[in-house]
């Protein structure tokens, strides 16, 4: 086990901090206010909103200080340097901030935690390797677990309420996430006898169903919930950059409850239980772009809290901006949901290229009656599809617990243009609730090809195709007027 932990006495003051924190939130403390119209004017709707959201997404910038982990005492190799990162990022933000530098070599530690002015530097050929044992991500912190607020086991990078922070360089950040350690958590077949979340998982949706404070929701050692990779926590003015992500636990990269996120031309490539590549859930002006995903669960996934959690909390996710992307195998390419009861809106996705027989969908709502919440004015253009084994469009409000609740989900205002498919099992897999129909969704110059089956519509109402051809043959219609 690393040393360099918190005392009982800090993690106890901690566990207060948070839970305040956590009761007095609410977006309206996040930077970059959406546009604020004068009394004559309109606020800019669809594609005509990106370029304010654009402006408000600028990536912090740090001053020209390197803090070398090898002068704290870290060295290549097996034993576990957590300490020694620990001290150069404390140096680093007591300077007024700068880069944490990690250089060539094979560095092991446990978990992370940058401040605030800090930039995680890894040069070329230096691999952060993170600790097999879960022992070296304690204490505790406030986290989330899909969408549910909770004292867990430290993301492997972890910041709470910081400011200007960043992750950047050519190096490799490796979870060791492997058969034997993380993965057999998440249950199923990868279990092979050893302790899963089986028990813990349905403990802590029934801890929030009684909203049981997150202070007193407390896992970690002798429990089984994995953490998520890089996760960003109430932060300001984050940067993850240029990095190589390899082997994670579960989700990659994790902002919640964040405002102005920019994450670029990262390289994730890693096929464990739940490996969704870029999680933004609860935050607002969000940039993902020039990021190429190999995952073993949904490319982009976005997210806004589960069920009672997510109402109590109840921020929703917006103003999020994809382009220029590259997805290969995974669940979906973009996706919203299933932890999406604060809402969703104004998501713009653009330039990406989708190819796997492996990648199962294109664009995928999954949501359902005990989730509930709106998503809304979704866009998608200039996305260009080799493959994927499933359907272009899917939205399914049976997921997961199904209609099983009184939280009616809401979808409307989706538009698709100029997306361009060869092969795919359907080009739309649409299945609404008619108490509740999947309504507005237009799709607007297409062309799907090698579609093998005919459409699934299910609760759609007020669906246009405009200029759209499916296997050669021209469609013009309104479905379900």
């Amino acid at each position: 086990m690393s040393s360099g932990l918190t005392t009982s006495r800090s993690r106890r003051a901690f566990l207060r901090t948070a839970a305040t924190a956590s009761a007095a939130w609410t977006l309206a403390r996040m930077p970059g206010a959406a546009w604020a119209a004068e009394p004559w004017q309109t606020p800019p709707t669809g594609w005509a909103s990106v370029d304010g959201i654009l402006r408000r997404i600028v990536a912090p910038t740090f001053p020209d200080r390197a803090f070398d982990v090898t002068k704290y005492g870290a060295r290549p190799g097996g034993a576990v340097v957590t300490k020694a990162i620990a001290d150069a990022i404390a140096a680093c933000a007591a300077a007024g901030g700068g880069r944490v530098v990690v250089p060539a070599g094979r560095f092991v530690t446990g978990a992370v935690h940058l401040k605030t002015g800090v930039n995680l530097h890894l040069e070329a050929d230096a691999v952060l390797a993170f600790s097999q044992d879960p022992r070296d991500f304690l204490p505790m912190v406030f986290t989330r677990f899909e969408g549910v607020e909770l004292m867990n086991y430290s993301p492997f990078i972890y910041a709470f309420e910081q400011r200007n922070i960043a992750i950047t360089g050519a190096g490799t950040l490796d979870g060791q996430a492997d058969a034997d350690h993380w993965w057999p958590w998440a249950g199923g077949g990868r279990a092979r006898g050893l302790p899963t979340q089986a028990t813990d998982r349905p403990a802590l949706l029934a801890m929030a169903s009684k909203n049981v404070p997150v202070a007193q929701r407390l896992f970690g050692d002798g429990h089984y919930m994995r953490p998520n990779f890089i996760q960003p926590y109430r932060c300001q003015n984050v940067l993850v950059e240029g990095v190589r992500i390899v082997n994670s636990p579960m989700w990659e990269v994790h902002p919640v409850l964040s405002s102005n996120v920019t994450v670029r031309n990262l390289r994730i490539a890693t096929h464990g239980p739940n490996n969704d590549g870029c999680n933004p859930e609860s935050s607002r002006d969000v940039l993902i772009e020039g990021c190429s995903f190999d995952t073993g669960d949904d490319c982009i996934a976005i997210k806004a809290g589960r069920n009672d959690d997510g109402r109590r909390v109840n921020v929703a996710s917006e103003n999020i901006v994809i382009r220029n992307c590259e997805m290969k195998d995974g669940h979906g390419g973009v996706v919203i949901g299933s932890e999406c009861t604060g809402g969703t809106r104004n998501v713009f996705a653009e330039k990406c290229r989708m190819d796997s027989p492996q990648l199962d969908r294109v664009l995928r709502f999954k949501n359902n009656s005990v989730r509930g919440g709106v998503i809304e004015h979704i866009y998608m253009r200039d996305i260009t599809v080799g493959q994927v084994a499933e359907a272009v469009l899917t939205c399914d409000y049976q997921y997961d617990e199904g209609d099983a609740g009184p939280y009616v989900p809401v979808l409307r205002d989706v538009e698709l243009r100029n997306v361009t498919s060869q092969k795919s099992k359907y080009a739309f897999l649409l299945r609404g609730y008619e108490r509740s129909p999947i309504t507005d969704v237009r799709v607007i110059d297409c062309r799907f090809d090698g579609v093998a089956e005919a459409d699934v519509l299910q609760g759609v109402k007020g669906m246009t195709l405009t200029n759209v051809r499916v296997n050669g043959q021209l469609r013009n219609q309104t479905i379900g007027g």
